[in-house]
């Protein structure tokens, strides 16, 4: 405990401590947190709908009917009909053949990664694609090259350069969690038939945002089809809980058999697959959401960029604000708290040091007001911590 208290007094030095934020009621543009109210511009709920009536409606009525948890894993169990209702409904959204759900975004990043790939095979990963990529790479056994961010040059230097005969899988977000800026599919996908590799993309952040009709980067980009391994979260624009993988009938049946992620976890709750299952038609049902995040997500990085705030341009919901050092960061976050907007702020090991950040994000359900209520504070918090 010595060592613990020691590490723990280093962490707060460096001004990188953590502590839990409490919201009392859903995620809604206006919540209860810690007690008092503020405007919530940190939600990855982008089109607003944990608390649609039909969504809600979908998790009671599966909650009634069968119960509050699906009582052992998929394969021995925890397996309903809800659950292979919502991987049909997944294959059909993301335009492939089958998919298969997790229990968590991370996990299926995990599952999916480690199961494909082995000693003798090598991984080229983005270096700022998430911790759960990271995390499937290092379980994996594989040999891992990152390639500097978006750098279509570097990563086919590291291609080239690979002469061992094992799988070649180029794994990467579709959107960038912390930056919010896009994967260069398309360049991606090119080099990966030039040199007869997979392509894996996390597509967690644009999932339900991106595309035409709400299906992510590989819509967004045309590419639908040309993408080996497509992942996605239930939990963000989806509103409900878990992650999942699509792709061909053959991939989804090897995975279901050496996902250890998927093999060794309970299945997820029937009220949570009702949710995303109902969420998925309101995706299609209601575009306007989609394009009310985009309006939204414009309103407010061209306030925010005005003001002189050193802002990642990007086509996401997700606004990133540059400040630098930690303390500055979290002084930032800790004024706006007190105007009334939470926007925590991220510090390492989320991003590199000397990026701390705001990540704002908006969500469909936010009115003018609300992201004209938004800028008022920002300029007042970021001149009072001599930011702007």
């Amino acid at each position: 405990m010595k060592r613990i208290k020691e590490q723990l007094a280093g962490i707060r030095k460096q001004g990188l401590f953590r502590e839990l934020r409490t919201l009392s009621g859903p995620q809604e543009p206006v919540v209860i947190k810690d007690g008092r109210e503020c405007l919530l511009m940190a939600s990855n709920s982008y089109l607003g709908i944990t608390t649609h009536k039909e969504v809600v409606a979908a998790a009671l009525e599966a909650t009634a009917n069968y119960g509050t948890g699906s009582g052992g894993s998929r394969l021995i169990s925890g397996n309903t009909v809800l659950h292979e209702e919502l991987e049909r409904a997944l294959a059909d959204f993301k335009g492939t053949e089958a998919a298969l759900v997790f229990n968590t975004g991370y996990m299926a990043n995990l599952g999916v990664i480690s199961s494909l790939a082995d000693q003798g095979d090598v991984i080229f990963s983005d270096e700022l694609n998430h911790a759960s990529i990271i995390d499937g790479c290092r379980l994996s056994r594989a040999k891992v090259k990152v390639y500097r961010h978006g750098d279509l040059n570097h990563l086919e230097s590291l291609i080239a350069e690979e002469l061992s005969g094992g799988r070649k899988l180029i794994v990467t977000d579709g959107v960038f969690s912390m930056d919010g800026d896009l994967a260069p599919l398309p360049g991606i996908v090119e080099l990966a038939r030039k040199y007869g590799a997979m392509v894996m993309v996390d597509d967690a952040h644009g999932t339900g945002v991106l595309g035409a009709n709400g299906r992510g980067t590989a819509e967004y980009f045309g590419l639908k089809e040309q993408i080996d391994i497509q992942l996605g979260t239930l939990s963000k624009a989806l509103g409900s809980e878990g992650g999942f993988a699509a792709g061909k009938e053959e991939l989804i049946q090897y995975l279901r058999n050496r996902a250890r992620t998927f093999i060794f976890s309970t299945g997820l709750a029937p009220g949570v697959i009702a949710a995303a299952l109902a969420a998925l038609k309101v995706v299609d049902l209601e575009p306007w959401r989609r394009e009310r995040l985009k309006e939204n997500a414009n309103r407010l990085r061209e306030g925010l960029t005005a003001m002189g705030y050193r802002v990642i341009p990007t086509e996401t919901p997700i606004i990133s604000l540059l400040v630098g050092e930690a303390e500055t960061t979290v002084a930032l976050a800790r004024a706006l708290d007190e105007g009334g907007v939470f926007a925590p702020a991220i510090r390492p090991p989320t991003v590199p040091p000397e990026t701390c950040r705001i990540r704002v994000t908006v969500m469909a359900s936010h009115t003018p007001e609300h992201i004209d209520r938004a800028l008022e504070v920002f300029r007042e918090a970021g001149r009072q911590v001599g930011l702007i």
